[in-house]
């Protein structure tokens, strides 16, 4: 489940860059907040606390600043050692490395699983960034 997850995280990162994201708050399928990412991509956790971040170059790091992955411009997902575990599709769905959907996270910043269910949103924020804070940081 964590491959999944780390590819879905991952893949999103492709759409999208550091600089035009302010601090927004990432909300759970209630409504209740369970943290934000600010502008400078520190991602941070309902009590404020930094649990990653992501770089300029679309590289995804946890709490102690090690990589965890990456996505190429291709769309390709990798993980932390550079091996491909998915690929990320241009309607924003993302798929495993055999091919199967995971989740999708739709322009209005729903946050879906593979079901198709709502798991959260992310409003004002960019794609890759909402599906590394779900999708890594909340639920693994």
């Amino acid at each position: 489940m964590k491959n999944i997850a780390t590819c879905f995280t991952l893949l999103f990162m492709l759409l999208t860059s550091i600089g035009t994201l302010q601090a927004q708050e990432i909300r759970n399928s209630s409504g209740s907040s369970t943290g934000r990412i600010d502008n400078d991509g520190t991602i941070r956790n309902s009590s404020g606390s930094s649990v990653g971040r992501i770089d300029n170059d679309g590289t995804i790091r946890n709490g102690s600043g090690s990589s965890i992955g990456k996505i190429d411009n291709d769309g390709t997902i990798r993980n932390g050692s550079g091996s491909s575990v998915g690929r990320l599709d241009n309607d924003g769905t993302v798929r495993n490395d055999s091919g199967s959907s995971i989740g999708k996270i739709d322009s209005d910043g729903t946050v879906r699983n593979s079901s198709g269910s709502s798991i959260g949103s992310a409003n004002g924020i960019p794609k890759a960034w909402a599906a590394v804070v779900f999708f890594f940081f909340i639920f693994n």
